[in-house]
């Protein structure tokens, strides 16, 4: 555990919390919980952040991956093909990393971003299916092999390169490919966040950068999050999760903002 104070534990805590439930819902949970554990240590080497970040994550994922298949109608079958795809692409994307700028990509990202809000907004229909369509009945073969290497493998890359919002695109991305409503989508975001999580883990903990102890402390509550995003996101349908969606897009496009401001 680093030295740090109570008041500065109590609020990496709830920080973790309220990215569990985030995450939960809509991915994108890291937007709060990295730049809480680089405010809240600023002496630790960033890899040690980085891979405190993860093991804290994977908990509240895997907490409300079960607390979805439990409820949602999953292919699990698929959601695992696509998150070991994504498993490989994010190591090929941390490959080329160190010859990317971020402040490149960041304005890019941020097109990105608006256009996904202005379409979610203008078309109000988009994943309100009736839960279960997508899984109820058959994919086209063509839509799997889509999911599979552009979803899986290229928000993959995307993860290991840049990060930021990796699980919103996993959700959008996998609501426009296989016609998930969005609960469902959140549910199989989830299952293929736990694959390229627990990649990054086993390497960070490999290199030793992981931070257990304070992990372990800020892991319960990020569970705890984790699995009440889940429970709300399935009692209060599709309509919910799509406000919240448009809220995390709207707040990762003026956090990379804010960051291009300050490069």
């Amino acid at each position: 555990m680093p030295d740090i104070t109570l008041t500065t534990l109590i609020l990496l805590c709830l920080a973790a919390a309220a990215a569990g439930w985030i995450d939960a819902v809509v991915g994108g949970g890291g937007l709060l919980l990295l730049p809480a554990l680089l405010l809240g240590l600023p002496h630790v080497p960033a890899a040690h952040v980085l891979g405190t970040n993860k093991a804290v994550a994977i908990v509240g994922t895997s907490g409300a991956a079960v607390t979805f298949l439990r409820k949602a109608p999953v292919r699990v079958g698929l959601a695992v093909r696509i998150g070991l795809m994504a498993l490989a692409g994010s190591m090929t994307g941390a490959f080329f990393a160190a010859g990317i700028s971020s402040e490149v990509l960041r304005p890019v990202i941020m097109v990105v971003l608006l256009g996904v809000a202005a379409f979610v907004m203008l078309r109000p229909s988009f994943g309100t299916a009736a839960a279960g369509d997508g899984t109820d009945r058959p994919v086209a073969r063509a839509r799997i092999i889509t999911a599979i290497v552009l979803v899986g493998g290229g928000i993959g890359f995307y993860d290991g390169l840049f990060g930021p919002g990796t699980g919103t695109f996993l959700v959008l991305a996998l609501t426009a490919v296989l016609h998930l409503d969005l609960v469902t989508a959140s549910a199989t975001a989830k299952i293929v966040n736990v694959c390229t999580n627990a990649g990054a883990l086993a390497m960070f903990a490999y290199q030793g950068t992981v931070l257990w102890k304070l992990a372990a402390v800020m892991a319960v509550f990020n569970l705890a999050g984790g699995m009440i995003g889940a429970k709300m996101a399935l009692s209060r349908g599709s309509g919910f999760v799509r406000a919240v969606l448009l809220t995390v897009v709207f707040s990762l496009v003026a956090k990379l903002g804010f960051d291009q401001w300050n490069a």
